[in-house]
């Protein structure tokens, strides 16, 4: 595969993280939320809004660039840009941010999102109004819709009954992500669930949402907002908190690319996006998989966690249940996967405070220390993105 040398490591950095409170019910609007998590990260950054030039969010963010910036008092915008296909946009709003400061089209760059997805629009229901959406996303979802496949958890559902034959998983292997996620999530006071871990009996016992997937497969539905700030590696030097310099940044499609349901390619178990964005992480940072020191990897639902361990080469295809089994991807495991608890355990805030953990990761200031390089990926199934940050010096 033909992977294009970057010139972007080390170029940009993340230098304040700021979210609200992760709830249920916010009680306010999803413009409120925004403002609220970019003032947060801001002050963390030692910035103001008159340093900012530029803002990053997601195509279904509600929140406009301009509407943020009026209610921030930005005074000058010169950079905005959005990403599409959901949480797969995460990490490529960092990516975007990056590529502005590294060839100087702003100084300051915010990425952003917020919404009210529990108490206001919930994405894990079926809607009608995807698959009659008036561009090609919308054709392509009436090919599934009319099937019975209408909702995120009815996708995974069928490419984990395909793992589950082809590999021999259980859904005992699926729990053992949620387990490990809740487990952490438990000594995290900005958890929601905070102090409740689970077992592995908890999540046999849980409902069915779609089988293969128990309630505990599927992430949190919550309202909340994320905001990160990033400027170059060498003025984040000479603010408050050590620098989370981008080592790597990466987009990925891959072939036959459909939104959650690529059931038209050869082989249906893989998530080969992911690798497309692996391959580019592993050559822009020079590191390998033995040189992770932690992972944040999207958890919408447990068994894409272990294709990406798949894909993005810490083990091989169909041996992710073996890595995890003896606690790899616990604390004092090999790989400790979403310190914070993932969208599992904290929240599910489209993958955006899995980046403000990988940042915390790099500060010293997680609830679960471990360190760095940290790598980040955004959502799968999707086309999707990742983020390799280090400290100051490749750690």
């Amino acid at each position: 595969m033909k992977t294009t040398m970057s010139t972007l490591p080390g170029k940009a950095a993340i230098a304040g993280i700021g979210a609200t409170e992760f709830s249920k019910r916010s009680g306010r609007t999803e413009l409120r939320l925004a403002v609220e998590a970019v003032r947060a990260a801001l002050a963390d950054a030692g910035l103001t809004a008159s340093d900012v030039d530029g803002l990053v969010t997601f195509t279904m963010d509600t929140n406009s660039e301009i509407a943020v910036a009026r209610e921030l008092g930005i005074p000058r915008l010169s950079f905005f840009s959005r990403i599409n296909f959901g949480g797969g946009a995460a990490c490529a709003t960092v990516q975007q941010a990056a590529m502005a400061v590294a060839t100087g089209i702003a100084e300051v760059v915010v990425c952003y999102r917020a919404f009210n997805e529990r108490s206001g629009h919930r994405f894990g229901r079926v809607s009608a109004a995807a698959a009659a959406a008036p561009t090609s996303n919308g054709i392509d979802a009436s090919w599934s819709y009319p099937m019975g496949l209408g909702t995120p958890a009815a996708d995974v559902a069928m490419f984990a009954r395909r793992y589950q034959h082809v590999y021999g998983a259980t859904s005992e292997d699926f729990g053992r992500v949620a387990v490990a996620g809740r487990r952490h999530a438990a000594v995290n006071p900005n958890a929601w669930f905070h102090g409740k871990p689970i077992t592995l009996e908890d999540h046999q016992t849980s409902r069915w949402v779609v089988e293969p997937l128990h309630l505990l497969d599927c992430c949190q539905e919550s309202d909340g907002g994320v905001a990160l700030v990033v400027t170059s590696a060498q003025r984040a030097k000479d603010l408050p908190h050590p620098p989370a310099v981008i080592a790597a940044a990466a987009q990925g499609s891959g072939p036959d690319q459909f939104v959650m349901t690529s059931y038209y390619r050869d082989d249906l178990l893989g998530l080969p996006e992911m690798r497309i964005v692996g391959d580019q992480l592993w050559a822009q940072s020079g590191l390998r998989p033995g040189d992770i020191a932690t992972a944040v990897l999207y958890d919408h639902f447990t068994p894409f966690v272990l294709v990406q361990l798949e894909e993005l080469g810490f083990c091989g295809p169909g041996e992710a249940r073996e890595f995890i089994a003896g606690g790899a991807i616990e604390m004092g495991g090999r790989l400790p996967v979403n310190t914070h608890g993932g969208q599992l355990g904290e929240a599910y805030i489209h993958g955006m405070n899995g980046i403000a953990e990988a940042v915390r990761q790099i500060r010293g200031t997680s609830c679960n220390q471990v360190g760095g390089p940290v790598l980040v990926t955004a959502g799968t199934g999707v086309p999707t993105s990742g983020l390799i940050v280090t400290g100051p010096g490749i750690d």
